[in-house]
């Protein structure tokens, strides 16, 4: 199998090449160093890269299998890792200029149990400042001219210019969901408090979660299944069972999932391209695809995860602020600067909308396998001033519910257009399978 051949397959086909043989870890490696040489100046995802030591991970990995040892779920897989973990070998910036010499000694724990997973961590991938507003210097893969989304815009783009088959990130409003459909791959944002946050940078505690970018469902539940589990240090990680999404992935569903086409407060900016896109979706789901308006008093849901947003940001990201902010970006100041103005009383008050709307939202799973939605209000917007819009995904981030989406429609330039799909809280797997059952009844109805 040559180099360009490697870079196009998913993680779950990689890991049995190498498991096997077929492949090694160092051919794995070297074909995404080609691809990253051919694709970097144009597209410019990584903000930290070192080829000497990412050879140096495929030595060891290499090693380690012919030891005879047991390899892990991600044995030899390259995986890029968004600017905000922190990684003991690897400088972790930031995205801020305030963090241009910044080094830990210490992984965060997601990344820990990557390695122990057997991933070899490529490198950083470039993230909107503080991992907000302001864009990096990541162009879509797509068309340069347009953003590829963010804050984990390099993340996104890594993956889909086939420079590494698998990525993480995180979102706080659309930081996933977002660039993953205007790159094309698929995001995964699980549950929220489902995967660990030590070692990650903190700007909304009540919102901000990690997450995947994949080509292929399996590799998004290959991803999770290696970094899910309880840590301690992050309170909002509960002591569960792992939750072994591939499992779950790979079983049948046991009836005809049924969708609820969801028009949220963000359809009124939703482009002519994208309505019609999922007019059709619904249309070729027939009898298995409901649509529905949720009451208006979802229409409070941007003012609240705003609040809560900015709030948080305002605390987190003080040191920021006091120790150089003129050396933070317009978007990054503002947002600390009204965070400021938000009394606790409003503040307070925004926290508990969240379980409030995840009420309503429980009346439609108990009737629905899955709500159908747009990832984005169009596909990726000209330009590279903006990321973009986080209209379409701040309900799914202020409730905390999974959230997946999959590059199945395009506009009449031809980018990607993403469909997102959203699931009750822990229902991480099911969301996944019906996912799985989506592409293949749409490939059926193609073929």
């Amino acid at each position: 199998m040559g180099n360009e051949q490697l870079t196009q397959i998913d993680a779950f086909t990689l890991r049995e090449e190498i498991a096997t043989g077929r492949q090694s870890v160092a051919d794995v490696l070297e074909a995404s160093l080609q691809q990253i040489g051919v694709t970097e100046e144009s597209v410019q995802a990584w903000e930290f890269l070192d080829e000497q030591h990412a050879r140096g991970q495929a030595g060891a990995l290499t090693a380690y299998r012919d030891s005879g040892r047991a390899l892990g779920s991600l044995h030899g897989i390259p995986v890029g890792i968004k600017d905000i973990f922190d990684t003991a070998d690897q400088p972790t910036r930031n995205g801020n200029a305030l963090d241009s010499t910044r080094q830990t000694e210490k992984d965060a724990t997601v990344v820990t149990r990557l390695r122990a997973a057997g991933a070899l961590i490529m490198g950083k991938t470039v993230t909107a400042e503080c991992a907000y507003l302001a864009p990096g210097k990541t162009r879509n893969p797509f068309n340069p001219e347009h953003t590829p989304g963010g804050s984990s815009s390099g993340s996104a783009a890594a993956v889909a210019a086939g420079m590494v088959p698998c990525a993480i990130g995180t979102q706080t409003g659309g930081s996933i969901i977002r660039p993953a459909a205007y790159c094309g791959v698929i995001g995964f944002k699980p549950t929220f408090g489902l995967l660990p946050r030590t070692g990650v940078l903190r700007c909304s505690p009540h919102l901000d979660t990690v997450g995947s970018f994949s080509r292929s469902l399996e590799d998004a539940a290959l991803m999770v299944d290696a970094m899910a589990g309880f840590d301690g240090m992050d309170p909002d990680v509960a002591p569960m069972a792992p939750p072994r999404l591939l499992e779950t992935l790979q079983e049948a569903p046991p009836v005809k999932p049924q969708f609820a086409f969801v028009k949220t407060s963000a359809w009124a900016d939703v482009d002519q391209d994208t309505a019609d896109g999922f007019a059709e979706l619904a249309e070729a789901l027939g009898d298995s695809c409901d649509e529905m308006t949720l009451p208006s008093i979802f229409d409070e849901a941007p003012v609240m995860h705003r609040r809560i947003m900015l709030s948080e940001m305002a605390h987190n990201l003080r040191p920021y602020y006091d120790r150089g902010a003129d050396k933070l970006s317009p978007e990054t100041r503002a947002a600390i600067e009204e965070g400021r103005e938000i009394s606790a009383t409003d503040y307070l008050s925004a926290l508990t909308w969240r379980d409030t709307l995840y009420a309503g939202l429980e009346e439609i799973f108990d009737r629905y396998d899955a709500i159908l939605t747009p990832a984005a209000t169009s596909a990726a917007p000209k330009g590279l001033e903006s990321t973009g819009t986080a209209a379409c995904n701040v309900l799914w981030s202020l409730t905390g519910v999974p959230a997946v989406t999959l590059p199945l429609l395009s506009d009449s330039q031809g980018l990607p257009v993403g469909v997102q799909l959203i699931d009750r809280r822990h229902a991480d797997g099911r969301l996944l399978r019906t996912a799985r059952w989506l592409e293949n009844y749409l490939a059926n109805l193609e073929g």
